[in-house]
């Protein structure tokens, strides 16, 4: 977690909008709130897409240790919520909020329910897949995927849905 913090290159979207890695891309909390990832300048982030009802489910435990074990140094996870892998996330962005912390006491960021492939893919997701592809090309093949980023907000590392947080 200790990457260090380099010059990040300006790059374009597909909307030609210039940002500076993941700290250019603005999201919606999972209550519905605009997050500026710039917030996240000088911290290390583990970016996730997350499901309730997937056998990776489980993760979360992993996940939130990893967030209260490294946040006081600067990291944090950010977790993305997507419905397109069986179906595994059908739950409101109430009821998402509510099983996170009810089941695992997840204090990092949630956000809204967004889709990482296919045309309605969000951009996120598109810049991080074209950052790091995986072992079958640059889809995501599942929930849990995992992409650690830097504090200048670049790509360092993907790792697959298998992946437990505790081995990272």
């Amino acid at each position: 977690l200790g990457l260090g913090l380099g010059v990040a290159r300006a790059e374009e979207d597909k909307g030609g909008k210039k940002m500076t890695g993941v700290l250019g891309y603005k999201m919606k909390s999972l209550d519905g709130k605009d997050v500026d990832l710039a917030q996240y300048k000088g911290k290390v982030v583990l970016i996730v897409n997350v499901a309730s009802q997937c056998g990776y489910t489980p993760q979360y435990k992993g996940l939130q240790a990893l967030h209260a074990e490294y946040a006081p140094r600067g990291f944090s996870v950010l977790a993305f919520p997507c419905d397109q892998f069986g179906r595994q996330e059908p739950g409101s962005d109430q009821e998402i909020a509510s099983f996170c912390d009810r089941s695992f006491g997840v204090t990092f960021p949630l956000f809204a329910k967004i889709e990482v492939n296919g045309p309605r893919a969000h951009p996120l997701y598109v810049w991080l897949k074209q950052q790091k592809g995986g072992l079958l090309g640059s889809g995501i093949k599942w929930n849990f995927t995992k992409f650690l980023v830097d504090k200048a907000g670049l790509v360092r590392a993907r790792f697959a849905p298998p992946t437990k947080p505790e081995t990272l």
